[in-house]
């Protein structure tokens, strides 16, 4: 479940951490196996062969019968944590570092009596020592060295302290270079997502950078051929769609020229005609406006790139727009009055194609308001009709979508163009359109466009 949460660069920035770790602190641990097992095993030997050497001194002592054992027994001790015991017929002599003799190993006090040499590490008073326990010479005589190893064991410290601080910058490094290589490797994916959504966007002339990368070649080629293809695709159907509204704007217009006279005789008509004269009309008309609506689309296709930018005050052109049209509403504009970077005649076709949805499918617009919110100007229209559905509130912005009216050729129910176009258009723009639930009941249509700064 975790793996499932973590993004690609995640998995692989925690892969190559992971393996680091693991890496270094095997080798930390071999490391430390062999280092603390080699200076313990040199410590040792040393302490055997110094004891042995010291031995020889006490034995010649033995020997001589001299009264300058104890003197020799402290000299020989040179170290705050060392000691020296010699356990003889008159039981044990310490020298340096003062023990207690019961403290000693009975098995390696038992060898050395028995006439063999023994060392030991054990801990004597907290203390970690080597403990070397050779035979004296006379029956019965021991002699038992004790060395230090404070300063072996500070040394372990000190080596384990390096090795684990290394083994752990080993991992962030390791981290470290997990996200380099995973930006590293993800990049091409990075760039085939963003030429992915700017075709889906819209923009068909995006393409992938051509790289000599064997392993990479083939998926910018394959993908700059689809995008190559579909926009040859899309602007050969823009053009159809242009040329065949082109060739029907003629004869529309002698139907309506035919319609509009068989109207004016309509009283000379017979009750029969005068009905199928209403239905042509209103057939004549919708058809009239959808293939105005698709010329619109067909050029909007083409010429995407093409189009001249200006300044414009959105309030000011939606005031037009619904004075032209005989709205009659006061248009609310916030102070002072936002200006946007668009196409003016595509701001005009939205306003006007926003204004005929709500005449025709919201009971007519009660509200037009123009606002800013979160740099961008806010365009609002309010409608007194029953609302948008939740489940149509994208279907409705989509080409010949007419939602519960589709296919109803009563009244006139529009071209199923007009929101789509203005979808279209809001693109072009770069800003965002949707519908809401008016407060009160009725739809409320919202177009978002980046504001200009004065």
């Amino acid at each position: 479940m975790i793996g499932n949460r973590l993004t690609l660069r995640s998995r692989v920035m925690f892969a190559f951490g992971l393996g680091s770790l693991a890496v270094s602190g095997l080798l930390a641990l071999v490391t430390w196996n062999l280092a603390s097992a080699y200076m313990l095993d040199q410590r040792e030997l040393s302490a055997g062969r110094q004891a042995t050497v010291n031995l020889r001194l006490v034995q010649e002592a033995l020997r001589a019968q001299t009264t300058a054992l104890e003197e020799l027994l402290s000299g020989l001790a040179t170290s705050a944590d060392k000691t020296i015991a010699l356990n003889g017929s008159g039981g044990w002599t310490i020298s340096g570092r003062q023990i207690d003799p019961a403290v000693l190993p009975d098995p390696l006090l038992a060898l050395a009596g028995d006439g063999t040499p023994a060392r030991q590490r054990v801990r004597v008073d907290g203390v970690p020592v080597i403990a070397v326990a050779l035979p004296a010479g006379p029956p019965g005589t021991i002699y038992v060295e004790l060395f230090g190893l404070t300063d072996l064991d500070r040394t372990f410290r000190f080596l384990s302290s390096v090795l684990v601080t290394g083994v752990l910058v080993s991992g962030l490094l390791g981290l470290g270079l997990g996200r380099w290589a995973g930006s590293r490797a993800l990049r091409p994916l990075v760039e085939l997502t963003d030429a992915a959504g700017r075709v889906a966007g819209g923009d068909l002339t995006a393409r992938l950078p051509e790289r000599g990368d064997p392993d990479l070649a083939p998926l910018a080629s394959t993908f700059n051929r689809t995008a190559a293809a579909l926009e040859r695709r899309v602007r050969r159907d823009a053009r159809f769609a242009g040329d065949v509204s082109h060739e029907l704007r003629s004869p529309i217009t002698t139907m309506v020229n035919a319609v509009e006279v068989l109207r004016h005789r309509r009283a000379e008509l017979p009750e029969a005609a005068r009905l199928a004269v209403d239905l042509l009309e209103a057939d004549v008309q919708r058809f009239r406006r959808m293939v105005d609506d698709l010329l619109e689309i067909s050029r909007d296709d083409a010429d995407a790139d093409e189009r001249e930018l200006e300044a414009v005050d959105l309030g000011a052109l939606v005031r037009n727009v619904a004075a032209a049209r005989r709205e009659g509403l006061d248009v609310e504009v916030a102070v002072p009055p936002p200006l946007v970077l668009a196409d003016r005649r595509r701001l005009d076709r939205l306003v006007a194609n926003l204004l005929d949805n709500g005449a025709r499918h919201g009971g007519g617009v009660c509200r037009l308001a123009v606002g800013r919110r979160g740099g961008c100007v806010r365009l609002e229209v309010d409608d007194a009709g029953p609302g948008v559905p939740p489940e149509l509130r994208e279907q409705v912005f989509e080409r010949f979508a007419r939602g519960q009216l589709a296919g109803d050729r009563g009244d006139d129910t529009g071209s199923g163009l007009g929101l789509a176009l203005v979808a279209q258009h809001t693109a072009r723009h770069h800003g965002s359109v949707w519908v809401e639930e008016r407060p009160g009941g009725g739809a409320r249509f919202v177009v978002e466009l980046p504001e200009l700064a004065p």
